[in-house]
């Protein structure tokens, strides 16, 4: 399903116009994206939880040369499924 898809089931299911499906999954995607950027969790109940997660700095190799290479510590977004979807999937 891509984001467009995603929108017609919204309008569908919420019997509200494109338009205003659109809107509302924009405002979603950046709510979340703003409240991670300044380090919260973002928990729906039933659906699951977004969070950042960290990566430390670790030695790496270019498969090409075989050189060794360092990979420098990088934060992460990630999500975490919770019940409800989990059940849901099965």
């Amino acid at each position: 399903m891509n984001k467009s898809e995603l929108i017609d089931a919204i309008a569908a299911n919420a019997d509200i116009s494109k338009a205003a499906a659109g809107k509302a999954l924009d405002a979603t995607v950046e709510a979340i994206t703003e409240a991670l950027k300044n380090g919260n969790l973002v928990t729906l109940v039933g659906f699951g939880t977004f969070y950042v997660g960290e990566r430390s700095a670790r030695n790496g190799r270019n498969p090409r040369t075989g050189a060794t290479i360092k990979i420098d510590a990088a934060k992460q977004p990630k999500f975490r499924a919770g019940k409800s979807l989990k059940d849901a999937v099965q």
